[in-house]
């Protein structure tokens, strides 16, 4: 029974280990982008190139959560796994086309705890994997 449970997290393991780095390198990737919006959210108010930072920060933001998402299908579509991750990479694509919408509506009162909660979101997934 050991050898067995060992046999099969073991081609677990291998079988999805790209996959899981992928993932985890996605998690990461779109964690440091929204960290780097705070920060240029800070000199957005402070000095005049702030805005450009802020509006190239977001769009990268973006892409790197639509990098979670795919690199979230291809762990799951490959290795069999729950889908589950796919469903969370998902739902923050979502959190960020609602945070780009109200960042261009100019809605501080949404987009900033919005901000703030993505980034807690994407620090607790990092976290997990």
């Amino acid at each position: 029974m050991t050898t067995r449970a060992t046999t099969r997290h073991g081609s677990r393991s291998s079988h999805g280990s790209h996959g899981f780095s992928f993932v985890r390198i996605a998690i990461a990737l779109q964690t440091l982008t929204i960290f780097l919006q705070a920060v240029s959210s800070g000199l957005l108010m402070t000095t005049a190139y702030g805005e450009v930072l802020h509006s190239v920060g977001a769009r990268v933001m973006y892409g790197a959560s639509m990098l979670y998402v795919l690199a979230a299908v291809l762990a799951w579509k490959p290795g069999g796994g729950s889908p589950r991750p796919v469903l969370h990479a998902s739902g923050f694509l979502a959190l960020a086309s609602v945070q780009v919408a109200v960042g261009i509506a100019h809605i501080p009162a949404v987009h900033l705890p919005l901000g703030v909660l993505m980034f807690g979101l994407s620090v607790l997934a990092l976290a997990r994997r």
